[in-house]
C-alpha cells in the first residue's frame, strides 16, 4: 500500500488521534474514511450538467422522502393554525 507523509499542527494531530480513539480506529484509518467522506461529499456536489440531471436529482429526493404529493396551502395553512392553537409545532 503506499504511503503519504501528512504534515499537521500539534493541536491538530491531537485532535484527529481523539477522534480516532473515540471511533476506535487508528489515527490512519480514520484519515482514510475523514478523506473519503470529503470526497463523497463533494461527489455528491457537481454541477447539473444537462436537464435530465436535474430530473434524476429530483427523482431521487422523491424516492428518499417518499412518494405522495404535497400537501395543498389550505393544509399547510391548518397545521400552522392548529399549532398555534397548542401553542408549540409539532417539529
Amino acid at each position: 500500500m503506499p504511503r503519504i507523509h501528512l504534515v499537521v499542527s500539534e493541536p491538530d494531530r491531537t485532535r484527529y488521534a481523539a477522534a480516532a480513539r473515540r471511533e476506535g480506529l487508528t489515527l490512519s484509518a480514520w484519515l482514510r474514511a475523514a478523506a473519503s467522506d470529503r470526497l463523497d461529499r463533494l461527489a455528491a456536489t457537481e454541477p447539473f450538467r444537462t436537464e435530465d440531471d436535474v430530473w434524476r436529482f429530483f427523482e431521487e429526493r422523491d424516492a428518499e422522502m417518499g412518494c405522495g404529493s404535497e400537501p395543498d396551502w389550505e393544509q399547510h395553512l391548518e397545521v400552522m393554525r392548529a399549532s398555534r392553537d397548542r401553542g408549540a409545532s409539532e417539529t
